[in-house]
């Protein structure tokens, strides 16, 4: 899939985004080397995920084009294809990858294992086995080893080298040495025999052979190779269950009021489809009949259905209960809200870490530097008088002990696993760089409304002075109509209901923070707080001011109507505080973080609604422009912070917090500008989210960790003559597959 995204070195006019799918990597070291291809295009800046086996790019479209990056591509060696015509094939590519590996590895297998038991075993060995076990390994050397083979052969005509040369270099080399035992040394001699020994010693003529070496060598790494390919497609298992959500026909209601089946893809915005009881709803839209229980745990993680009426929305994707919907399509294709939770899964997924920059760069000269760690190997044996076969032993089992793969594995499987979790318990993570943020944030700063409360203002009670109740809501009813506040929306709402159609506004002006004002019916109307009132030079009445102290001492939030230069009224409007909220300020407590409730509403609301979830520190009567400046306010005093919120007035201060998460229920603004969404709305999600991120982080340092220690204490102790290459090649392949068998753990999560 491609999108335009950031992460540019051009200007944002001319920036094209694309995800190219990579065939013929094999390690890490072949992500470098693709990776540095494209990179030396003129203005183009991209990245390669071994483990996805993508590559991310950035290019200035006056400067490249998809073609160039394709030549780039296959320049290094390696064929990439754009995403449409990968796409829609993937699993079968899938299939048919993997079935001709696992032939050629069983038959391999096959053909070495007699080779092996010949070799080991001294009493299986009878006159001229030797030649039969020629005939055996060849075909496992040649064949079997083939995709090494091949690898090497066209990296070395693009001037390169990775672990396949490694590989290749190690088990010819085993081969041909043993061609040349059989038919020039004392190997080839009736009678010979020789069994398994660690190492030849130092002293022995040059007739040992390496047949068991080449042939079990290459049955170790085909074995790696597949079980890791395997291992790679469960821990993409995730985000490809996520792409096969979506239902596959639609019954669309034409204009004559008839139902007929069409493919989803032929639904388009504005369309009436039918939902049946136990169906996928096709797409996002608005309910306009019917009602229903909706269960959207697939994309939210929430396993309560959801009770859905006329006027309420619906994702694609989720599955009707036992009612009939009829739904107008208000997003379809990648606008609706699964192809964005699968787009932002993948960008996360094709990123890269801070922590696996060293990697990258380890695995970028970590062939190299093997060859010449072998060959000085060979010199400092025959210097030392080892002898050429001894020597030949080390060389060989460093060249095949050495792995690069695990390196290139450690970061992207463990995200791989990680986000794709993340998606299906309702948690996105936008990137790898946001792991690092979980581990250090210990400060946890909530806004009020929407993130703690459920967001559903009503109107409890109004206290009218000196007017009726009926015209204190009329008037501020009709006035807070053209605001987008919570709260405006609840006493719009409840004017309606009360007195039917609302008067329209004039001249209506938003005091960010304050209220709002205008002219209704000829009424110069103010419907607000008491700064706002103190602003326009009106006093609260004593009656008015005891009403409100008491309805924020009881956590609702009072609002003042104000017409023709007097103070009428007081509106309460209510929020409850979400079931959850209480339980997940406690679970931000146990991973070390310190909660604060930031809100723009006042001090005795905003304690009594913390009293309620067990915050103790409140930041209330804060302006909506003034929150990203509250948390600027704490980083500065060394706090590391996390922001929750769901409003576009909360955007600010959650791209400024060193870590954001936006209430997926919440606005668009609020989710672009946070690091994490939290799709179900559920607080509690806000823990799991920092818990799965330091997982993630956690099992990566370990794989790193692994990956390093393996090859910093496998490669000097094959140098030194201490590993015989048949051990080094088990080594090296059940380092790869442990590395990923390691961030599958992921997938338990919980």
């Amino acid at each position: 899939m491609s999108t335009l995204q950031h992460r540019s070195p051009t200007s944002a006019a001319t920036t094209e985004h694309v995800e190219l799918p990579i065939t013929g990597m094999t390690c890490a070291s072949c992500a470098t080397h693709v990776e540095r291809s494209l990179n030396k295009l003129d203005g183009v800046s991209a990245t390669v995920n071994y483990a996805t086996e993508r590559a991310t790019v950035d290019y200035d479209a006056s400067r490249a084009d998809t073609d160039a990056l394709l030549e780039a591509v296959a320049a290094a060696g390696y064929a990439a294809s754009l995403p449409a015509a990968v796409d829609d094939g993937a699993t079968a590519d899938d299939e048919d990858h993997t079935a001709p590996l696992r032939r050629r590895l069983v038959i391999s297998a096959a053909l070495a294992a007699p080779v092996l038991l010949m070799s080991m075993v001294p009493a299986l060995q009878f006159d001229d086995w030797q030649w039969l076990a020629l005939q055996l390994a060849t075909p496992v050397i040649v064949w079997g080893a083939w995709p090494f083979h091949r690898a090497a052969w066209t990296n070395l005509r693009h001037g390169t080298a990775t672990m396949d040369t490694l590989v290749s270099m190690g088990v010819l080399a085993a081969w041909l040495w043993s061609l040349w035992a059989l038919f020039l040394g004392d190997a080839g001699m009736p009678g010979m025999r020789m069994g398994f020994e660690l190492l030849p010693d130092a002293s022995e003529a040059s007739g040992h052979i390496y047949l068991e070496v080449g042939s079990a060598v290459t049955v170790f790494l085909l074995a790696g190779r597949y079980f890791e390919a395997r291992a790679k497609r469960r821990a993409g298992a995730a985000l490809n269950a996520l792409l096969e959500l979506g239902a596959k026909d639609v019954a669309v209601i034409d204009a004559a009021g008839n139902e007929r089946r069409v493919p989803v893809a032929d639904l388009g915005v504005g369309d009436s489809f039918v939902v049946r009881p136990g169906e996928k709803v096709a797409t996002d839209g608005e309910v306009l009949d019917g009602s229903s229980s909706v269960d959207q745990s697939l994309l939210t993680g929430e396993s309560v259905p959801v009770l859905k009426r006329a006027g309420d929305t619906v994702a694609g994707a989720t599955i009707n209960g036992q009612g009939r919907l009829v739904v107008r399509a208000t997003r379809v294709g990648a606008d609706t809200a699964l192809a964005q939770i699968a787009r932002l899964v993948t960008d996360a997924q094709s990123g890269k870490a801070p922590i696996q920059r060293l990697a990258d760069r380890v695995a970028g000269v970590f062939v190299p530097v093997i060859i010449v760690i072998a060959a000085l190997t060979v010199g400092f044996w025959l210097v030392n008088g080892a002898g050429l076969t001894y020597a030949f032993t080390a060389a060989v089992a460093v060249l095949i002990i050495a792995c690069p793969c695990a390196l290139g594995l450690a970061t992207p499987t463990a995200l791989l696993v990680g986000t794709g979790r993340g998606a299906q318990l309702g948690v996105l993570i936008k990137g790898p760089e946001i792991l690092e943020s979980t581990r250090r944030v210990d400060t946890v700063v909530l806004d009020k409304t929407g993130t703690i409360t459920e967001g559903r203002m009503t109107v409890a009670h109004i206290t009218a002075h000196g007017a009726d109740e009926a015209d204190v809501l009329r008037l501020a009813g009709a006035l807070e109509h053209d605001s987008e506040h919570p709260i405006a929306a609840a006493i719009a709402r409840a004017a309606r209901d009360r007195a039917g159609t609302l008067a329209q506004a004039e001249h209506f002006t938003n005091r960010e923070g304050l209220g709002v004002e205008g002219i209704v019916d000829g009424h110069a109307v103010v419907v607000g707080t008491p700064r706002l009132m103190r602003d326009w030079s009106l006093t609260v009445p004593d009656a008015l001011t005891s009403a409100r102290d008491r309805a924020q001492a009881g956590g609702a939030t009072a609002v003042l109507v104000a017409w023709d230069g007097a103070v009428h009224g007081l509106i309460e409007v209510s929020d409850t505080v979400k079931e959850t909220s209480a339980e997940a300020i406690a679970q931000l407590r146990r991973l070390g973080l310190h909660p604060i409730l930031l809100t723009g509403d006042n001090e005795s609301t905003a304690r009594a609604v913390a009293a309620t979830v067990g915050i103790d520190e409140v930041i209330a009567d804060v302006l909506p422009a003034d929150k990203a400046d509250v948390v600027r306010g704490l980083q500065a005093r060394g706090r590391t912070v996390a922001m929750v919120g769901d409003g576009v007035n909360d955007a600010p201060a959650l791209a400024q917090a060193d870590l954001g998460l936006a209430i997926g229920t919440g606005t668009d603004v609020a989710i672009e500008a946070a690091d994490i969404t939290l799709i179900s709305g559920d607080l509690r999600d806000a823990a799991t989210a920092i818990r799965l991120s330091r997982s993630t982080l956690r099992t990566i340092k370990q794989n790193l960790a692994w990956a390093f220690g393996y090859n910093i204490a496998a490669v000097p102790l094959a140098a030194a003559g201490l590993l015989n290459p048949l051990i080094a090649g088990l080594a090296m392949a059940l380092s790869s597959v442990s590395v990923v068998a390691n961030a599958l753990r992921l997938r338990r999560f919980s």
